[in-house]
């Protein structure tokens, strides 16, 4: 019988613990392919004037993609750009057989996220995002994953058709690299985390000090107050004694006589 308890007590305590391995085991596989990813690829310079970040529109315009266009060589323009805040894109390239003169990328096979010396293809996706009067091209993690959304870039205006995407500040365009072969990927790249950024100027918070004027002198609250002084004691005055009479034939003090006695009857 012990051994039986023993044993279900075992199996209850695995059950317990299989939702927690669930979890843990899949997180920890996707940190583990990340920290490969970082390991094989790295990011060098690209000339950004070569370069458009375009929101592309989806069907019937509602929506847009994200579309980058790149002028390899200058036997044809691959784009131009006119008017500004929005400023609009003329996919030119679209127009003619551009092999080894332009080259595009359209989707997540030819572009991600990358902050430093973190490639964050897999654990980040980079969407257009109608704001008010604005487009933003969006990265924020993608399912069961945390982080910070980040605003990348901003076709400050709302038109329809191609529109021209201004990088926000600290963001730019660089290659991904596999040892020094260049690939057919472009990262969206940020030295630093906006957020620790931010963080970092500010520095840690000051205490609060209370006022002046609003709490007492320690030493006014330790000082006790002065007792009052006590009152003198009136004088006492001598009391006169009674006379005494005398017993014995002996004279009372200060040689009074005393009256005679009364005979007996």
């Amino acid at each position: 019988m012990k051994r039986l308890a023993c044993l279900t007590l075992r199996m209850a305590g695995l059950a317990c613990l299989a939702p927690a391995l669930a979890t843990a085991l899949p997180r920890a596989a996707g940190a583990q392919a990340q920290l490969q990813v970082q390991t094989l690829f790295g990011a060098r310079e690209v000339p950004q004037e070569r370069f458009v970040l375009v929101a592309a529109p989806i069907g019937d315009g509602s929506r847009a993609q994200l579309n980058i266009y790149e002028q390899i060589t200058d036997r044809r323009p691959c784009f131009a750009t006119s008017g500004a805040s929005p400023a609009r894109v003329d996919p030119l390239l679209g127009s003619f057989d551009f092999t080894g003169i332009c080259s595009r990328y359209l989707d997540a096979n030819g572009y991600s996220v990358r902050v430093g010396g973190a490639d964050l293809a897999t654990v980040y996706r980079l969407s257009v995002v109608r704001s008010g009067n604005d487009n933003l091209l969006l990265a924020a993690p993608t399912r069961n994953q945390s982080g910070p959304e980040m605003v990348v870039a901003r076709t400050q205006g709302h038109d329809a058709g191609f529109l021209l995407f201004v990088p926000e500040p600290g963001w730019k365009l660089m290659r991904r690299h596999f040892g020094n072969r260049a690939l057919g990927h472009l990262y969206l790249y940020r030295e630093t985390w906006p957020t620790a950024a931010a963080s970092a100027s500010e520095g840690p918070p000051k205490p609060a000090t209370p006022s002046q004027g609003a709490q007492p002198k320690a030493e006014t609250l330790l000082k006790p107050e002065p007792l009052p002084k006590a009152k003198p004691l009136p004088k006492a005055e001598p009391v006169p004694l009674p006379a005494v009479p005398a017993a014995n034939g002996v004279k009372p003090p200060g040689g009074a006589t005393p009256p005679p006695l009364p005979k007996a009857p």
